[in-house]
């Protein structure tokens, strides 16, 4: 754990808060923390500071928080093809370490539609895996979750309203277009201005009627060759790449 995230609500009015169960064990056992020691500390979509341990015992530790840098949000969204249950599953933490404003995960014709009846698609499973990257990534900002059952009505009737703007990039196996020359121009905007998002196929790629609905709707072709890759090799890797492009 490279930041201690604490929830809104476990923050009092004068800035202290008491942590218990794995976040005490980890401040305690690995740490080892003692009074007066500060932590690196972060308040879920808020900022980023330090938190002074104020007292301890066996199962607690209580602490005074002060929260002075706010991160930027990442300027990167991700339309998936939804995985493999257990491959999804570990997507979330590794997405959220990368650094994503946004999660879309949407259906394809390679993608089995019994995908969208996984518990790995509820909240209650998600989030916590979302707050592991991010505390390995120490940033705050907790991607956007929205789930769609159909790519067409996606692209045509709900894109616009989750990404009003910006570049939109597909990867699909065998285009050889980096992603610096598909942002092109974008590339030379002041950090913050526009976002990018990026479209990743289920494995085999999208189909040429699935390319074809996203190039009509703005989204330019990227890749890394000739090799095709499994979702979760697919997204680190080009997120990574993505990245790179706009740093």
């Amino acid at each position: 754990m490279n930041l201690l995230l604490l929830e809104p609500a476990e923050v009092r009015s004068d800035g202290t808060s008491v942590v218990s169960a794995w976040r005490a064990r980890h401040l305690l056992d690995v740490l080892r923390v003692q009074p007066g020691h500060e932590v690196r500390a972060g308040m879920v979509d808020g900022g980023l500071g330090t938190c002074t341990v104020l007292a301890l015992d066996a199962h607690t530790v209580t602490l005074r928080c002060t929260f002075d840098v706010i991160p930027i949000r990442p300027s990167v969204d991700l339309l998936l093809a939804l995985p493999r249950p257990k491959v999804m599953q570990r997507l979330w933490a590794q997405v959220a370490a990368l650094g994503v404003g946004r999660i879309i995960l949407t259906n394809a014709t390679r993608v089995e539609r019994n995908y969208f009846d996984t518990h790995v698609l509820e909240p209650d499973n998600y989030r916590p895996l979302l707050l592991e990257g991010l505390q390995q990534a120490r940033d705050t900002h907790l991607p956007v979750v929205s789930i769609h059952r159909r790519l067409k009505v996606l692209l045509e009737d709900d894109l616009a309203g989750l990404c009003p703007s910006g570049a939109r990039l597909v990867a699909h196996p065998g285009s050889t277009a980096t992603f610096r020359a598909a942002l092109g121009t974008n590339l030379t905007r002041e950090r913050g201005e526009t976002r990018t998002l990026l479209a990743v196929g289920p494995e085999g790629g999208w189909t040429d009627f699935e390319l074809q609905l996203l190039t009509a709707h703005g989204f330019g072709a990227v890749g890394m060759g000739g090799r095709t890759l499994r979702s979760d090799t697919a997204c680190v890797a080009l997120l990574a790449l993505l990245h790179e492009a706009l740093r």
